[in-house]
């Protein structure tokens, strides 16, 4: 064999190992999914009656034909391995103090990416001075983010800010069939209630602006596993037709497909989890 002919087959048999070596496109992506929260989550009254409906959950839905485009389906299409499990954790009507136990299920599962979104019914106390403490808040995520942490091999985790409750006061507020649906339920009372005066409403801004600061922070310290969305749901502000006519509070099938569209911006980006 002469000279160019023993190069060739050299670089023949290079590139053949390089292929072979290179990850396929589906392997850049989770093959099981979880997700741990509260009603939001849940997709608690998005449509259809009063209720949980997770299958049109922004994170783990599978409806298919609601307009509720979420994660898990976005990965589906990504990832065909991860088809039927998706696992949603999240108890309506859960605070932070439940997610350590919710993360535990989620290492359970063996979730190769793991869905954070809690701390709306820390906020939404019996008053402004009963709300979650920031020292109590900060462990339960902590507490969360370290099970998840020992987790081998270690999960993806995306962990969400909270949605703006301000804003949803802000839309809704004049809005007659609203008021008298946060009345007749006690919805959210620490911002919602029609007694509450402005100066109220503000301890409540100021506390989920230190709970949106916890999640961001706690997630940065695990910056290898962890990515937060940098205040992208915070910031988006919503509008009526995001919000459920169900009871004027949780997101509309419209609300839980901006919520999706919103985070997976946030999360992933060329196929990998960003950091």
């Amino acid at each position: 064999m002469g000279k160019v002919a023993r190069f060739l087959s050299i670089v023949v048999l290079l590139v053949l190992v390089l292929v072979s070596a290179a990850p396929t496109p589906t392997s850049r992506y989770p093959r099981s999914m979880a997700a741990i929260g509260d009603s939001i989550t849940r997709a608690f009254s998005a449509c259809c009656g009063f209720g949980d409906h997770p299958v049109h959950s922004w994170s783990s839905g599978d409806s298919g034909n609601d307009g509720v485009v979420s994660h898990y389906e976005r990965l589906l299409r990504l990832q065909p391995a991860i088809s039927g499990r998706n696992y949603n954790n999240s108890r309506s009507g859960a605070k932070v103090a439940e997610i350590p136990a919710q993360a535990a299920v989620a290492a359970s599962q063996k979730a190769a990416y793991v869905t954070v979104l809690v701390g709306a019914n820390d906020l939404c106390a019996s008053s402004a001075h009963t709300m979650t403490t920031e020292a109590d808040f900060t462990a339960a995520v902590d507490g969360a983010l370290a099970i998840l942490d020992r987790m081998r091999p270690r999960p993806k985790v995306f962990v969400s800010s909270i949605p703006d409750l301000y804003q949803l006061w802000a839309v809704l507020h004049t809005d007659p069939a609203a008021q008298a649906a946060w009345s007749g339920g006690s919805i959210c009372p620490s911002m919602l209630s029609a007694s509450n005066s402005e100066e109220t409403r503000q301890l409540v801004v100021q506390r989920q602006a230190a709970f949106n600061a916890i999640l961001s922070g706690s997630c940065a310290a695990y910056s290898g596993m962890c990515r937060s969305d940098g205040g992208a749901v915070y910031g988006y502000k919503f509008t009526a037709s995001d919000v459920s006519v169900l009871d004027y509070f949780h997101p509309s099938l419209e609300g839980q497909n901006k919520l999706a569209g919103i985070t997976w911006d946030a999360v992933w980006q060329e196929g990998t989890l960003t950091s």
